[in-house]
């Protein structure tokens, strides 16, 4: 799946770009904003809502040529995160760290080796990415990522910490999420992105929850490397008793904007928002209150016959694990009725939408991407 995304971000970059795109032009920017809620009722029993900013370009996500050049040709790395999640490896608490994830040598037979051979990496890399990003982080450990149940259930690469990973943890005292949002994003993210508003205000105002917490990761490839800036805010044990999926409760918000980044062309994969259900049973969508966009179905992949509308695609609509994507069509925004939708009744119909005055994710980082570069992979008729 990753390798389908950079095959995607490459086509993206090599041949279209935000500024010279045809109004009318059916085009993908290599800036992305995306949307997701991953509600976890097999697993965690967590509901996770978060905003990614992501880009493969290094004039949208601002990081040194030479630093992004040299992760990428090292050939031993496979992702580097910054992040004040709780407890990013067993044994660091109350701790921010960044995180140099190597890529296993076979050759390495006992734990020794492996810690020699990820550190001769990894300290290659550590005082400059201090500096870059006005960090003090000090080794902390090396860890051996022993369980990947999460990514297999969510069908990730687990590039970032799935089973057999080996990060270099470097450790350092914990930041509040809004202030080391504010720092990061103004380090990485040209004024021109921040001023277009969208999902980055979405972003910055869940970063303020007091459950948010922020990561940012490089993700090499051979050609290029994948940035992505994630704001995530969990809510503990509230996925049990979810049967009426409201989104952007989740996500702190009553409407959601697309960037004015992308008004001067036609980008309608650039604005996606997710959601993913996992659950013990099986289980269904029913009762949609936004539209449904007619699909065809290529290569065994819903596919939407016309992106100038929107509404949703869900695949598969039912079973233990449930994605929905929604595409915002020549929309520029979509409310919180739009994007609810019940589980476990007995019609996926969608429905109008209905106002009630009283209602007002390191893991799954790239699946949203994935999914607008399948639907652009594959083809589409406006």
């Amino acid at each position: 799946m990753l390798k389908m995304l950079f095959a995607i971000t490459m086509i993206a970059s090599a041949v279209i770009s935000v500024d010279y795109a045809y109004s009318q032009e059916i085009g993908l920017a290599t800036f992305q904003e995306m949307a997701q809620v991953l509600i976890d009722k097999r697993i965690s029993q967590n509901v996770t809502a978060s905003i990614t900013l992501q880009s493969t370009s290094i004039q949208e996500m601002k990081i040194p040529s030479e630093l992004e050049q040299r992760i990428r040709e090292n050939g031993n790395i496979s992702a580097v995160t910054i992040t004040n999640q709780n407890q990013c490896i067993l044994g660091v608490d109350n701790q921010s760290c960044i995180l140099i994830n190597v890529k296993r040598n076979q050759e390495d037979k006992n734990f020794l080796q492996i810690q020699n051979r990820t550190l001769q990496v990894s300290e290659q890399f550590i005082s400059e990415i201090n500096d870059v990003f006005d960090t003090d982080a000090r080794l902390h450990s090396t860890f051996i990522h022993t369980s990947d149940e999460t990514s297999v259930a969510l069908e990730t690469s687990g590039v970032i910490s799935g089973k057999g990973t080996i990060s270099a943890v470097y450790t350092m005292p914990m930041e509040k999420t809004s202030s080391m949002y504010e720092k990061m994003s103004a380090l990485l993210i040209p004024k021109a992105i921040r001023d277009a508003g969208g999902f980055y205000d979405v972003a910055k105002n869940l970063s303020k929850q007091d459950n948010a917490k922020m990561t940012f990761s490089i993700i090499p490839s051979e050609n290029k490397s994948l940035f992505q800036l994630r704001v995530s805010a969990d809510y503990p044990q509230t996925a049990s008793e979810i049967k009426e999926v409201n989104l952007l409760e989740f996500l702190k918000t009553d409407e959601l904007k697309r960037s004015r980044y992308f008004s001067n062309g036609f980008y309608p994969l650039n604005s996606i928002i997710q959601v993913v259900v996992l659950s013990p049973e099986n289980t269904n969508v029913s009762d949609v209150r936004g539209d449904i966009i007619p699909t065809q179905v290529i290569d065994g992949e819903k596919i939407p016959t016309d992106v100038t509308k929107k509404g949703w695609v869900f695949e598969p609509e039912e079973g233990k694990r449930i994605q929905g994507k929604y595409i915002f069509g020549k929309d520029t925004a979509v409310s919180k009725d739009e994007l609810r939708f019940s589980l476990g009744g007995t019609s996926l119909q969608a429905k109008s939408p209905t106002f009630d005055e009283s209602t007002t994710v390191a893991i799954i980082i790239t699946i949203v991407a994935i999914a607008a570069a399948v639907f652009y992979l594959k083809g589409y008729r406006k």
